[in-house]
């Protein structure tokens, strides 16, 4: 994929430079627009408003949405109200609302003064639901029939507004005050007698989220119900938009990428990584170092409370490291799979016991395995009396058991009480963990070899 974007990358600054303009129109004509949108992420800021006016009226708005806000921002600074309208113009109304909670202030209100009315309207009235819920990712342009329209007319109909609709695959039966009744697909109408009427052929039973769903949960439905499109329906159960599977998709990646960030101790951002400046990432980074840093100082506490018995027993200093990382290293694993588990609702908090159990058992099964394998190089390659190995590998073994419950624990408890369970992922495991680590391989150490 790369390699193909760098050639059609190559190929439009030849043509451009070239100024054969015509060539270069016909060209970027026969590719896809978010395979145009990848190849203009290495355009100059003064040849991309050049090469984007080429682009036809409807493959120019579908270009448009695939682009980075950084560039969409480019070519609205360049566009004259004319151009910005027409681009407006042809958006669906979704994405012209996430093309205005990327954009500045300045650049927003040049947006909606060149969107018509209606859309305008439309997309205020998506900008006041909450973020991340179902009504601010929806679009309201999905086609509505009657009942009692036959299926000709319901065809029809399809034909005179579906140009403007964002997928016309599923079409909704809707009442008085546009209330939600049933469902139909274009294969249906297609398919069925023309005088059969739309209650006759539609689904009742309509799966439909609300519009303070949290978006998550939509997309998760789209895996459950293989949809192509989910109603969204206010309080009263009138339908007031829909979400789409690219939408869907779009949300999956977000969240996907939100729960990375959290498990590797950084703040999640929505920009991309090339675009976002070095001090901005340190805001993001530098909250969780610190709050890290200061819990590891209970390490140095712990170490500091044992300093007779390590200089007694200097040997001991050396297996530490071992003993932390490995526990750290057991907690994460559970720690991520029971993080996964929740993300995809195949682990509720009422199954904390089964998958204590579960855990507890692998963590004994793990734990047993690394210490026998540990004694083994204690005592022939590191030859170490066998008192010192027995204190490591019965440390190491309650460490695993120890990690692993915590590893299970936390997540399952920061969910319970709303917390995102990928708060309680690595670092702060680790961090728990290596404190845990090292009051048990001490106070091990003081019973069996009396120290201290």
């Amino acid at each position: 994929m790369k390699e193909k974007t760098l050639v059609l990358e190559e190929t439009i600054v030849k043509l451009a430079e070239a100024k054969k303009y015509a060539s270069l129109r016909d060209f970027l004509a026969t590719l896809n627009a978010a395979d145009i949108a990848e190849a203009f992420s290495g355009l100059s800021d003064q040849t991309l408003p050049l090469v984007f006016r080429l682009l036809p009226k409807s493959l120019a708005a579908e270009t448009f949405v695939e682009m980075e806000p950084e560039q969409q921002a480019t070519l609205i600074r360049g566009f004259s109200d004319l151009e910005l309208k027409a681009v407006v113009d042809e958006l669906y109304v979704d994405d012209a609302v996430d093309l205005v909670e990327e954009m500045p202030a300045n650049v927003v209100s040049r947006i909606l003064l060149q969107a018509d009315p209606q859309t305008r309207q439309m997309i205020n009235e998506i900008l006041q639901y909450p973020e991340d819920s179902a009504g601010s990712v929806m679009t309201t342009e999905f086609v509505e029939l009657r009942a009692t329209m036959t299926a000709a007319q319901a065809i029809a109909h399809i034909r005179a507004v579906g140009l403007d609709k964002e997928t016309i695959n599923t079409c909704y039966i809707t009442g008085e005050s546009h209330h939600l009744q049933g469902v139909i697909s274009i294969r249906t109408l297609i398919l069925a007698d023309e005088n059969a009427l739309c209650q006759t052929m539609m689904n009742p039973n309509v799966v439909s989220v609300s519009t303070r769903e949290d978006q998550e949960t939509v997309a998760q439905m789209f895996a459950k119900y293989n949809f192509s499109a989910l109603p969204v329906v206010d309080g009263d159960g009138r339908l007031v938009g829909i979400v789409t599977m690219d939408d869907a998709m779009d949300i999956l990646e977000a969240e996907t990428t939100e729960d990375m960030e959290k498990m590797a101790a950084i703040s999640p951002s929505d920009r991309p990584y090339l675009t976002t400046s070095p001090l901005e990432i340190w805001k993001h980074r530098i909250p969780w170092l610190l709050l890290l840093m200061v819990s590891a100082t209970f390490t140095g506490m712990v170490i500091t409370r044992f300093e007779d018995a390590l200089a007694a027993c200097t040997v001991l200093v050396a297996y530490i490291p071992m003993l932390m990382d490995t526990g750290g290293n057991a907690g994460s694993q559970s720690s991520v799979t029971v993080i996964r588990g929740l993300s995809l609702q195949e682990i509720r908090f009422r199954d904390l016991f089964r998958v204590l159990g579960k855990e507890f058992v692998v963590s004994i099964l793990c734990g047993f395995t690394l210490a026998v394998c540990n004694l083994v190089k204690l005592l022939l390659l590191d030859r170490v009396g066998f008192p010192v190995a027995a204190v490591v590998c019965l440390t190491l073994l309650i460490t695993v058991i120890v990690s692993k419950l915590v590893g299970t624990l936390l997540p399952m408890a920061a969910k319970r009480v709303g917390f995102d369970p990928a708060v309680m992922a690595s670092p702060l495991i680790t961090t728990v963990v290596d404190v845990l680590a090292l009051l048990i391989y001490f106070e091990a150490a003081t019973l069996i070899l009396r120290l201290g």
